[in-house]
């Protein structure tokens, strides 16, 4: 048995005889030949819509710069411009926000040498003090409150050869590669009571060495003075409403 083919013509076709039938009524009326739509191009008014700019990266938004549509619209192009500043800003503001461990080597270009509008706070601790730990978790939260301050942390040993024990931990204010103030252990922060507005309080009491990169001078001394007044003052209403409670 041998293969056996069909052959379709072209979509469309029919024969002489298909058509008189047609007209007659005995065939139905012929199929309508499938068209696909025409083709029209993707807008691309997405590309320029303020949303699709703020998804951009700096890297991005910088190659946009030659963009001729972009350049078209003068009003998406000053927004393109003001969301790169707000990027740059934000760097700016964000460019440290943790304590970062140091050895002896770094010392100089990390605080020394470190740019003179910088503040930068250094911790010099050892391993197994309990002191040490305490501030440096003071220190943790300060520098994540204020990230345009640079918090550095370094064994007292490896910045100081035969440097006391009894000593630490030691913080030490740096700015313009000077020191600008140094203090020796718990005891000026408020010894094991201590508390992140504590240590921010002393650290500030002469420079306004804490900052977040959007207040100014004695603006972010102020803001320190005012929260850890609050505290204080919190701490104290709970305890006479503690000793309230006892009566």
């Amino acid at each position: 048995m041998g293969d056996h083919f069909v052959y379709k013509d072209v979509e469309g076709t029919t024969t002489e005889w298909d058509d008189i039938q047609r007209k007659l009524g005995n065939l139905p009326p012929k199929a309508a030949v499938f068209k696909p739509p025409p083709f029209t191009p993707a807008s691309d008014d997405a590309s320029k819509s303020k949303e699709w700019l703020d998804d951009r990266t700096e890297e991005e938004l910088q190659d946009l710069e030659d963009d001729a549509d972009l350049d078209d619209d003068r009003f998406l192009e000053e927004y393109r411009k003001k969301r790169l500043m707000e990027i740059k800003e934000a760097a700016k503001v964000a460019r440290f926000g943790s304590v970062v461990p140091i050895s002896g080597s770094d010392f100089v270009r990390e605080v020394s040498q470190a740019p003179a509008d910088v503040w930068v706070v250094v911790l010099l601790y050892k391993d197994g003090i309990a002191d040490c730990g305490v501030l440096l978790q003071c220190l943790e939260e300060l520098a994540t409150k204020y990230p345009a301050t640079k918090f550095v942390k370094i064994v007292s040993t490896d910045c100081i050869p035969n440097y006391p024990d009894r000593n630490v931990p030691t913080v030490l204010v740096y700015n313009n590669g000077a020191v600008k103030a140094t203090h020796l252990g718990l005891l000026p922060f408020g010894y094991r009571k201590c508390t992140p507005e504590s240590v921010a309080l002393v650290l500030c009491q002469s420079d306004p060495v804490l900052n977040d990169g959007r207040s100014e001078g004695s603006a972010s001394v102020t803001g320190v003075q005012k929260r850890f007044i609050e505290k204080v003052m919190k701490e104290h209403l709970d305890d006479d409403s503690d000793y309230s409670s006892d009566d």
